[in-house]
């Protein structure tokens, strides 16, 4: 049983609506073997000075198929948590993109957009952080980690989710000592100028959306069909991810 983090976080000053939405993904990230997104956030948390507990997230543009949000000094967990609360009470039409600066951090990207699939909506959110990877060929750190995460819903209540950073390591599994920050590089060994490339590409994306304070870009549509069932039945048994 993973313990529940829920009363250090009120020690922190959080009310008992963000300590429940902090707990429960930590809790989440345990439960998934993501150690890097877990209880070693809460270790970290309790180690940093200006964490603004009462802060709250703000969304500064609503227009159709449009949203921009700012953290407003909250926790990056805390503003994705208010925009997909938002996004299920009001779905689009058809699709919406969602913007939100100032939200590091972001915790673990899959479990924002499984709770979006799992109210029926497709999702794909990517996210910037601390500059923490460089080119394979040298020099400077240029990009965060940034995962893309993706959840296509299903009928069966299965979502799929995949959830990838471009670091052959996070920076959590490092808080957590799980691995050694040497190893804060693009994944994929001598491939990994591809995962350097979609790194420059999604730190741009949100750059270019949200600005240079660490953001986020959310992409939510409703489904015109449902492959999920099928592409199980075809994979035959074998652990899709998310699973």
């Amino acid at each position: 049983m993973v313990p529940d983090p829920f009363e250090r976080l009120r020690s922190l000053g959080f009310d008992d609506d963000a300590a429940r939405v902090l707990a429960d993904h930590f809790v989440d990230a345990e439960e998934r073997g993501k150690a890097g997104h877990g209880l070693s956030r809460v270790d970290w948390l309790e180690t940093l000075d200006d964490v603004d507990s009462a802060a709250r997230p703000l969304r500064t543009l609503d227009e159709p198929g449009y949203e921009q949000w700012d953290g407003n000094g909250a926790l990056g967990y805390l503003t994705l948590d208010a925009i997909v609360r938002s996004t299920l009470e009001d779905p689009p039409p058809r699709a919406r993109v969602i913007v939100g600066r100032r939200t590091f951090p972001t915790g673990m990207l899959g479990y924002w957009v499984r709770r979006l699939a799992e109210g029926g909506l497709v999702a794909a959110l990517t996210a910037t952080s601390p500059r923490r990877l460089g080119s394979p060929a040298g020099g400077p750190k240029l990009t965060g980690t940034n995962p893309l995460a993706i959840a296509i819903p299903s009928s069966d209540g299965d979502p799929v989710v995949a959830d990838v950073s471009m670091g052959k390591v996070t920076y959590g599994a490092v808080l957590a000592g799980l691995a050694d920050e040497a190893d804060l590089v693009p994944f994929g060994e001598e491939s990994s100028h591809k995962a350097f490339a979609l790194a420059v590409g999604l730190q741009l994306l949100v750059d270019a959306l949200a600005g240079e304070e660490h953001g986020v870009v959310l992409v939510v549509a409703r489904p015109e069909h449902d492959p999920v069932p099928a592409f199980r039945a075809l994979a035959g048994g074998v652990r899709l991810p998310g699973d």
